[in-house]
């Protein structure tokens, strides 16, 4: 099989595990928004973890070589979380500004039921996370096929957890089980454009990559500790916040444990 097919193949295979959210399609009620606050807890901890033991030790490595500045690192990091801030607010007075005029009790209720902008962060940051994701394995392949297949591997096994969490992120943004299905799916195919693209443009991913992983390293940052972990302030049960905060350094460690594997 040439390296082509073997990137189309693997890309695929990435991109497939985000349906995982199929196996909780169908759970109800109480349930269901027990595990989806579980599972948002799990997402924390997974993009905190895939920053502090993926993105940046990559992304430092890259700036030993001499691909990248330090200085430019930390701009494009900070921009991406300044550009999450700014993304959130625009999304947020967008959706509120409609109901302004029927007083603050019409204006609560409009903002609380639409899709909180965090939703749409996720999807555009693990987006870009996957089209990434996608350079990494067509660059893999190239250089070997051993290398590629290890390096699926270590990324089929950090995507089930995160592709469940971003799915419960989506629900309990405001989408909708199968509308978020569909989306985290779209998402998560960016992977087999990053493959194709990182395969006919090899030359180029010195140049995308070092550039592209502290933005997406800011934007899941800023998700993550402005977003997701408030949502968990809200638990009032002790055994519930025990869960919760257990979930969440269990997100961390599987991403450290799974860059070990790298």
């Amino acid at each position: 099989m040439s390296i082509f097919y073997w990137i189309l193949l693997s890309t695929f295979i990435v991109a497939t595990l985000s349906l995982v959210g199929i196996a909780l399609i169908f759970l109800q009620g109480k349930h269901f928004n027990s595990l989806v606050l579980t599972l948002v807890a799990l997402s924390a901890g997974a993009m905190l973890g895939n920053v502090a033991f993926h993105i940046f030790p990559e992304t430092f490595e890259m700036v030993e070589e001499g691909r990248v500045g330090m200085f430019t690192v930390m701009l494009l990091f900070v921009s991406a979380f300044v550009v999450s801030f700014l993304f959130e607010r625009v999304f947020v007075l967008r959706h509120c500004h409609s109901s302004s005029h029927h007083g603050d009790v019409a204006q609560t209720h409009e903002c609380k039921h639409h899709i909180k902008p965090y939703a749409q962060l996720a999807l555009l940051s693990d987006g870009i996370h996957n089209f990434i994701d996608g350079l990494v394995l067509a660059a893999s392949f190239v250089v070997s096929p051993a290398l590629g297949l290890t390096t699926t591997f270590a990324i089929a096994l950090h995507e089930v957890p995160q592709e469940l969490g971003d799915y419960a992120v989506l629900v309990h943004g405001g989408y909708k089980k199968k509308r978020a299905l569909i989306l985290n799916y779209l998402s998560a195919s960016t992977v087999i454009i990053g493959g194709v693209v990182g395969y006919f443009l090899t030359t180029s991913i010195d140049m995308a990559v070092p550039l592209l992983l502290p933005f997406a390293a800011g934007g899941f940052l800023y998700i993550a500790a402005a977003d997701l972990l408030p949502e968990l302030k809200h638990e009032e049960k002790l055994h519930h916040t025990i869960i919760h905060c257990g979930v969440f350094l269990l997100g961390i460690a599987i991403m450290a444990v799974t860059s070990l594997a790298e």
